[in-house]
């Protein structure tokens, strides 16, 4: 693709020096991937910033550099942008010839229960004969084929190599979890949404946004980015949100509201019943009641599910066909995902990190009935240290016993995490233990259920790996509570 037709993607703002009449084979953020023929986008990181390593692209043979501000190219065409991220997200967008124009593109925003709604609602379209591709936390599916997630929300670039492989693979849709820093990051700034779908709002990221209202406004800018001179837009809102009016007014289309309150004015949860199996619950949508069933545990869930039925009947789907699926759906790994070796108590594995998260899960464990709740958990190094203590609290107040443990300590000390952790749960409850090392952690719950226990493994869900330091060792909590469930049975 010609250079110039990558600035004519910029738009205004931006200034041009050289020649821009030439070819421009690949597109690199990272100097280490730069190619001859490539466009080197320097972006201003946290940590470092790429303007650093402009001779290094050019060394590597790069085409052409865009920046925010003057910098030596030599001989090679400079771009100057307000933002480079930005600028790529457009460029990127433009190079790969802008394959979410041609499919549905559905984001998903909130602090919890975004990978299950996209799950869910990957599943729906599907059953409605879409091929669907995903962007999440978990993994990337094009098509049949599974790439591994670094980020919630890629970068720019890798985004619309995500997008063109999925065009490629046939997908008619595309579901994708949007993240806060991605969308406060411009990383998906390019893209075209057909529909965003808000979940709800809690207590994460500060330590990168500062305040609960900047988190909010970050994720309502999903919703801004809807074109309403575009046919079929829509914003999905859970009404019994207590930010959900930040999203209904940010979103320039139509809105459509689910929840159990008065302000859930599309789909209204009217009564609900939980199982070991699964959810049982009826709505209220167009003046009439719809029993549902869902194989999926917690009343959290019954709130993802609404999410993505009420999307899915935004994109034109029949209640009756949406809940025949529903009924079937599948269990998104590390989900409140049952960990069951033929032992006499539950054990359950959930991503839960956040204090909303810890709350919901442990709330539908009780829920379950167990002759005792043994909880582990433990907080994220190097993150939001403000929810450590209500993350204790919670835990203590639910739990019949608790165990602090690590997770992810990056470069903290998980003694310094654990204390922080401990300041909440004094008082609230005198049960519970101490164990930094998470294996032993889990393996100490394990072997202290007993007939009827349940054991809730929270904040690792589907992660193999626990960060500390800069190393990502592997770790899997499913994998490790299997062995050790199978080596008590066998004694």
């Amino acid at each position: 693709m010609k250079l110039q037709q990558l600035i004519e993607a910029l738009g205004a703002g931006i200034t041009a020096a050289g020649n821009t009449d030439i070819d421009i084979s690949a597109l690199a953020y990272d100097s280490r991937k730069v190619e001859p023929g490539s466009l080197f986008v320097a972006i201003p990181g946290t940590q470092v910033d790429g303007h650093k390593y402009i001779p290094q692209a050019l060394s590597a043979g790069a085409a052409a550099i865009v920046a925010e501000r003057q910098v030596e190219t030599g001989d090679k065409p400079l771009i100057i942008v307000p933002d480079s991220r930005r600028a790529l997200a457009a460029m990127a967008a433009a190079f790969y010839h802008y394959p979410d124009r041609r499919m549905r593109l559905i984001g998903v925003t909130g602090t919890n229960g975004k990978t299950t709604t996209t799950y869910l609602l990957k599943w729906l379209l599907e059953s409605a004969g879409h091929k669907v591709g995903l962007v999440g936390t978990i993994s990337n599916l094009a098509g049949d084929k599974v790439l591994p997630a670094t980020h919630t929300t890629p970068e720019s670039l890798e985004l619309y190599q995500l997008f063109a492989m999925m065009e490629q693979e046939g997908c008619d849709y595309l579901v994708i979890e949007a993240s806060s820093h991605a969308l406060e990051q411009g990383r998906v700034s390019a893209c075209n949404f057909a529909g965003a779908v808000f979940t709800n709002l809690t207590q994460d990221h500060l330590d990168y946004h500062l305040t609960i209202e900047n988190y909010c406004q970050s994720k309502a800018k999903l919703f801004r980015s809807l074109d309403p001179a575009a046919d079929n837009r829509y914003g999905v809102v859970n009404a019994d949100d207590g930010h959900a009016y930040a999203f209904i007014e940010a979103c320039p289309a139509p809105v459509w509201t689910y929840g159990g309150k008065e302000g859930a004015t599309t789909v209204r949860l009217l009564d609900y019943t939980s199982s070991a199996k699964g959810m049982h619950f009826s709505l209220s949508y167009q003046q009439q009641k719809y029993a549902v069933s869902i194989p999926l545990i917690g009343k959290f869930n019954i709130y993802n599910s609404m999410a993505a039925l009420t999307a899915a009947l935004a994109e034109g789907m029949a209640m009756d066909d949406i809940i025949a699926a529903l009924a079937t759906a599948p269990q998104a790994p590390g989900r409140f995902e049952l960990i069951d070796e033929g032992q006499d108590f539950m054990v359950v594995v959930d991503y839960a990190h956040t204090p909303d998260g810890l709350k919901n899960v442990l709330n539908s464990a009780e829920k379950l009935d167990p002759r005792r709740l043994i909880s582990v958990f433990g907080c994220g190094g190097n993150r939001d240290r403000g929810k450590r203590p209500i993350m204790g609290r919670i835990a203590g107040a639910i739990s019949d016993i608790a165990i602090i443990t690590s997770d992810n300590p990056r470069f903290e000390d998980p003694l310094a995490i654990i204390d922080e952790v401990e300041e909440g749960i004094k008082g609230v409850c005198n049960n519970y233990l101490i164990e930094a090392d998470r294996a032993k952690a889990i393996e100490l719950a394990i072997n202290m259920a007993e007939p009827g226990d349940m054991v809730v493994l929270a904040g690792k869900g589907h992660e193999d790996y626990q960060i500390i330091g800069d190393q990502k060792v592997h770790f899997d909590d499913r994998e490790y509570a299997r062995e050790i469930i199978r080596r008590r049975l066998a004694k």
